[in-house]
């Protein structure tokens, strides 16, 4: 007797812990349970939106072009990748590394349906001016913007 007691208050206290987490203000025991229900299906919908816009989000970052410039002793390591084609942006780069006054020494590019390019540059004795890892990655960044404004205006 005691037991089923105890069952029934520890049933009610879950069923009240329940009606305030769904801010549900239903007075029958069944009322809670739809809410609940109810409160469920909710919680499913944003969890569904907020996957659809964490795809969306992740598919834009993986197509756009990663870049990573690193110093070695032969020179200045420029890679720049993304998963899709990206037609005119080794122009682009290359324009960057002509302005920059850095000679390519050795060069790997793919553009079928990725683009890749892995290029080994040294300053130029010309310009007088070091240049550093900083400024090369922001100058190809800055070639990227440029390719992909001039893209936009084309589609």
């Amino acid at each position: 007797m005691v037991s089923r007691e105890n069952n029934k208050a520890g049933m009610h206290e879950k069923l009240q812990l329940l009606r305030s987490v769904t801010k549900s203000h239903a007075k029958k025991d069944s009322s809670i349970l739809i809410d609940a229900s109810k409160y469920i299906e909710e919680l499913k919908q944003k969890i569904e939106i907020l996957n659809h816009d964490i795809a969306r989000s992740s598919s834009y970052q993986n197509s756009w072009p990663m870049v990573k410039v690193e110093m070695l002793e032969k020179g200045i390591q420029v890679n720049v990748y993304s998963e899709r084609s990206c037609p005119g942006l080794l122009v682009f780069v290359l324009k960057v590394f002509e302005e920059l006054s850095l000679n390519v020494l050795e060069a790997r590019v793919s553009c079928t349906g990725i683009f890749q390019l892995e290029a080994l540059g040294v300053e130029s004795e010309v310009n007088g001016e070091t240049i550093d890892t900083h400024m090369v990655k922001q100058a190809v960044l800055q070639a990227i913007e440029d390719w992909k404004e001039s893209n936009d205006q084309e589609y």
